[in-house]
Order: C-alpha cells, then sequence, then structure tokens
C-alpha cells in the first residue's frame, strides 16, 4: 500500500483520505483477474490526469475497495463519479463480456459506501491531540456529541 503524503496548495496542507465501496450492478459477479487488471490500469491512470490518488484497490468478486487520497476542492461525490464513470467505460470497452453480463446497463450500482480514514488515528486520539495543543487548563469544550446522527 502506498503512504499517503501531505499535499501541498497555495494556500493550504491537506491529507484527505476516503475509503469508498462500490458493488456492481445487481451485485453480479463480474470481478476477474483479466477486468482486475483493468480497473488498476484505468485507476492509475486516473491518477495521473486527476488529483486522486490511489493508496489501495481491492475486490471481491461483486464489489471493490478504494482508499484514495485527494484534495480539499474534490468532493467525495467528485471524486466517486469521475472513478466510477471512468473504469466502467474501460471496462466495457475492453471486456464486453461483462456488459452482457449486466444485460447491456451500466457496470456500478447508483449507490456507493464512503468513509473518511485519518493518517493519525480515530475520533479519540485527535480529539486528545487537539486537547494537548495548549495548557490543558485553557482548553474548553464549547461542544460534543457523543453519538453520531443523521442529517
Amino acid at each position: 500500500m502506498s503512504e499517503s503524503k501531505y499535499i501541498h496548495k497555495a494556500h493550504n496542507v491537506s491529507v484527505l483520505l476516503y475509503h469508498f465501496v462500490c458493488p456492481a450492478k445487481y451485485r453480479r459477479v463480474v470481478f476477474s483477474p483479466k477486468v482486475d487488471e483493468i480497473l488498476k490500469e484505468t485507476c492509475l491512470e486516473i491518477a495521473k490526469r486527476y488529483q486522486v490518488n490511489f493508496l489501495e484497490i481491492g475486490t471481491d468478486t461483486n464489489h471493490v475497495h478504494f482508499l484514495v487520497q485527494s484534495v480539499p476542492t474534490y468532493s467525495s461525490t467528485k471524486i466517486i463519479t469521475i472513478i466510477k464513470s471512468i473504469t466502467a467505460r474501460e471496462i466495457f470497452k475492453q471486456h464486453p463480456e461483462v456488459k452482457k453480463q449486466l444485460w447491456g446497463g451500466e457496470h456500478w450500482t447508483d449507490g456507493y459506501f464512503v468513509n473518511t480514514v485519518s493518517k493519525f488515528g480515530d475520533e479519540n486520539t485527535i480529539s486528545k491531540y487537539v486537547r494537548e495543543q495548549g495548557l490543558e487548563s485553557e482548553y474548553k469544550i464549547l461542544h460534543k456529541t457523543n453519538q453520531l446522527t443523521l442529517f
């Protein structure tokens, strides 16, 4: 696995890591060693043209895990749209039998799973790091939610 790096831009420095899980349409078993190779090569070409660095790509028979690093100007939606559209086009072009398996339709489901990943640890580790930056007596927690909620 590649190591994430600090990305330096004109006015910011970032380490934004995302874990995406993308199922194949209808959860069909469409990944094989040949398709995996096209997927990998296509992703590495995407990395050359877009500000998306693939740290890890892993496939199961019906879904793919992408661990990617990108920049703040790219939303998670933009990142996965780039990945899914270009990889689907290349897989269909080089392996038309996959398109037949999917009844001539799309390669990926419309949905996906995304999670942000920290280079430095979990939520508690980051919270502790923030508290310890100054004098402990000066740090005040103004708000803290103990449970994640849906919108």
